[in-house]
């Protein structure tokens, strides 16, 4: 097999790195202690970070930064000084959600790989050609997908010279990632921005199927899936698990390692995998990567279930037996334990010792000898053989006699104790061999430090920091704001005829091949603006795309970046919709400077001080919305499987189409959500409260060119639905300035919230 295959492990800790690497991982992904998308990891500083990539590249393992989350403009400037001190250092790539980076990364640090995070539902085949024109050199699939999906976009991106990953092992998550908001609108904690509180797992009052844990998927994992993997032409299997431990890390990556070496040499595989359910699992299911969704997907336990399953291997049924099992995998567990902290305790990460020796002589040139010691762990006796490296560098001047003032020490220190950095300790400054009562032009100085600092630095050019110029705020597109409404029903065009609101129409997530419904009712009510969902897989894209071809509207909202990547080429005005998540200045300019883009949702999950600083480039049209359903996940997986039950023993291609079930599930605090599945629509969970937020008017009508408010009735689950006229004559009342209409509103819509707009990321 000549195809590259590339083994990707999590590395939530130094050890979990550690173990990665002497398990055989050919690459490791991680965070810092900030910007990542897993804050419950114990995550690294900047210098266990630079001991990560000396030790990764001695076993040629590249090392990947996880600054997978949307940033807050008032983090830019540290992102800023994150980059420019990434840029000099050999990371490999960094591994990214927000847009803001593709801009800053393109213009300013162009020697840093951008590798695009399951955060950005990469699912369709406009968005790898999206994510191809920003700069990624690699994206990382949505895990819903199937093998023919994969097949089809991984041929896509490597014609444009992107790689492609799929995770292969690890947790699955029940909603697309980065369309998730459970965790965000339940307790104030955001997965974009690492913050996830797992409201999947949690426990809910038992449904009508007697299942506690309606939500709560099995793990992921192709373990016998890897020819099918690799004559679909992926680049990268990656292993979930930033969270994990190093016993979980070694134990997957070895027997995953094993596997792939065994395909490679034989072309057969392995058939034991009796080693993954030694560490923690939620059971295995690999149904997505077959494209066959059923109820035995779910698991109605989010617990470590290794224990179960050995039990049920061991047919252990009585006490004795049970109790003989367990006390047999707890001492296979203590020995993976100790297997794995022998295997790592030599892997040093510590930084290296630095001494720098100065000398010369009168009309001789100084010289700087740098002597670097590896560090040695405590407890490890230094090899025999270890040797010290050796670094000289001299002067082009010549030392001369001092006159009035002699070279000064302190100052000499002072230029070169910036090597007492992420890479190095300074051991000490040594003047003995430099002679009294000489002096050299401190720009030599300045000269020497550069040429040692080039050479500690493998002999690659230190690049220089970057200082951006500060966003200026753009007048408004409109003066005064206007507002827009979505609706999603026929029955709902005629609130046309009482507003000059632009007027949304929602289209759906699934098309029936070949039919003009859609395109026949946007034909006949020209006044009528596209709304493209979030996610639109397989042919249901490419009917979007026909909706673009055979319409071609003046201008559209698309929430998927496949779309508005089509709507750019075709030259229709788009707008980036609210589930893109944009939440600053820059990832507007990526918007508007690689793609045209003509204005933009911010995000809802931002707070008014957040929302303020926010810049505006020229020309560009900032919307909000201040009332709509508070969506909570989508999924591609079936809710009423576990809720409601279903007949049917797996998802088939009609039920997008004309399933229309709606359920509420209540959780074990006494909270209510809303189960909603439109025709047409993947099923998803809403919040039982509306988002209204009369008070953003008041606050932002000098920042937003529109207010919008969605009139559909999705997400209404068994909420009364209010009178759409009344609420649409309220709204208009608001926008224009008339704010006691925020009263009527609120009389009009009584459980509602407006928390994020508070609480903000």
């Amino acid at each position: 097999m000549s195809q590259k295959l590339e083994l990707l492990a999590p590395g939530g800790s130094v050890d979990a790195i550690k173990a990665a690497i002497v398990a055989g991982a050919n690459a490791v992904y991680c965070g810092l202690d900030t910007f990542n998308a897993r804050n419950r990891a114990a995550n690294l500083s900047f210098d266990d970070l630079n001991g990560i990539l000396r030790l990764a590249h001695e076993y040629e393992c590249e090392v990947f930064l996880t600054l997978n989350v949307v940033i807050l403009e008032h983090e830019l400037p540290g992102m800023i000084k994150l980059l420019n001190k990434l840029v000099n250092t050999g990371i490999d790539g960094i591994i990214v959600q927000d847009l803001a980076l593709f801009n800053l990364v393109k213009k300013h640090f162009p020697t840093l790989d951008i590798h695009a995070s399951t955060q950005m539902t990469t699912h369709n085949e406009g968005q790898v050609l999206f994510l191809a024109k920003i700069g990624a050199s690699r994206l990382n699939l949505s895990r819903e997908l199937d093998l023919g999906e994969i097949t089809s976009l991984t041929a896509l991106s490597h014609d444009h010279n992107v790689l492609t990953e799929v995770f292969v092992h690890g947790a699955l998550c029940i909603a697309f990632s980065g369309q998730c908001y459970s965790s965000s609108v339940s307790v104030g904690n955001s997965g974009n921005r690492g913050r996830c509180s797992q409201a999947c797992r949690d426990e809910y009052e038992p449904t009508a199927t007697g299942n506690k844990f309606p939500l709560n998927l099995k793990d992921n994992s192709a373990y016998f899936d890897l020819p099918e993997l690799v004559a679909a032409g992926v680049d990268s299997l990656k292993i979930e698990g930033r969270i994990k431990g190093a016993n979980y890390v070694h134990t997957v990556v070895d027997s995953w390692r094993k596997q792939i070496n065994k395909f490679v040499e034989t072309g057969k595989l392995l058939e034991d995998d009796s080693n993954l359910y030694k560490v923690f699992n939620r059971n295995f299911t690999n149904l997505f990567l077959k494209g066959d969704m059923t109820k035995s997907m779910f698991i109605d336990n989010p617990r470590d279930h290794s224990f179960t399953h050995a039990n049920e291997k061991s047919n252990a049924i009585s006490v004795v037996q049970i109790h003989d099992t367990q006390t047999a995998l707890a001492k296979e567990k203590n020995e993976i334990s100790a297997m794995v902290s022998e295997k790592i305790k030599y892997l040093n990460i510590e930084k290296h010792s630095l001494s720098i020796e100065f000398s010369g002589k009168l009309n001789e040139p100084l010289i700087v000898t740098a002597r670097v010691r590896q560090a040695i762990p405590k407890d490890v006796e230094p090899l025999a053989d270890q040797q010290d490296r050796i670094i000289v560098v001299q002067s082009d001047m010549s030392l001369i006699a001092a006159g009035q003032s002699a070279i000064d020490q302190s100052a000499i220190e002072k230029r070169f104790k910036s090597f007492n950095n992420a890479q190095y300790n300074i051991e000490g400054f040594y003047f003995s061999k430099l002679d009294d009562q000489l002096n050299i032009p401190f720009k030599e100085l300045t000269v020497l430090k550069n040429k040692l600092a080039f050479l500690l630095n493998d002999s690659k050019e230190v690049i220089p920091a970057v200082e951006l110029p500060a966003l200026i705020q753009h007048p408004k597109v409109h003066t005064k704001p206007k507002l827009s409404i979505l609706i999603s029903d026929v029955a709902d065009v005629h609130l046309c005829d009482n507003t000059d609101a632009d007027v949304y129409f929602k289209l759906p997530e699934s098309f029936k091949a070949n039919d003009t419904k859609y395109i026949d009712l946007l034909l006949e009510h020209p006044r009528l603006i596209p709304w493209f969902p979030a996610v639109l897989i397989g042919k249901d894209y490419l009917e979007a795309v026909k909706v673009l071809e055979q319409v071609k509207p003046k201008h559209i909202v698309s929430n998927n970046t496949g779309v508005a990547y089509k709507a750019f080429e075709m030259g229709i005005d788009w707008i980036a919709g609210p589930f893109l998540n944009t939440t600053n200045s820059y990832a507007l300019l990526t918007l508007q400077e690689e793609l045209d883009c003509k204005g933009a949702f911010i995000s809802n999950e931002i707070n008014k001080n957040q929302i303020r600083k926010i810049k505006r480039p020229e020309g560009f049209k900032l919307l909000y919305s201040i009332y709509h359903p508070i969506l909570m996940m989508t999924s591609r997986q079936c809710f009423f499987q576990q809720t409601v039950g279903c007949k049917k023993p797996s998802i088939e291609a009609g039920c997008m189409l004309k399933c229309e079930k709606a359920t509420s599930i209540t959780n074990v605090k006494g909270v209510k959500f809303a189960v909603d599945k439109q025709k047409g629509g993947y099923p998803s969970i809403y919040n039982h409260e509306q988002f209204l937020n009369a008070e953003a008017v008041k606050d932002f009508s000098d920042l937003f060119d529109e207010f919008f408010i969605d009139l559909t009735n999705i997400g209404m689950g068994s909420k009364e639905s209010a009178d759409k006229a009344l609420l649409l004559e309220q709204f208009t009342q608001l926008v224009d300035g008339q704010f006691e209409a925020s009263q009527a509103l609120q009389t009009m819509v009584p459980i509602s919230t407006r928390a994020q707009y508070q609480q903000g990321l």
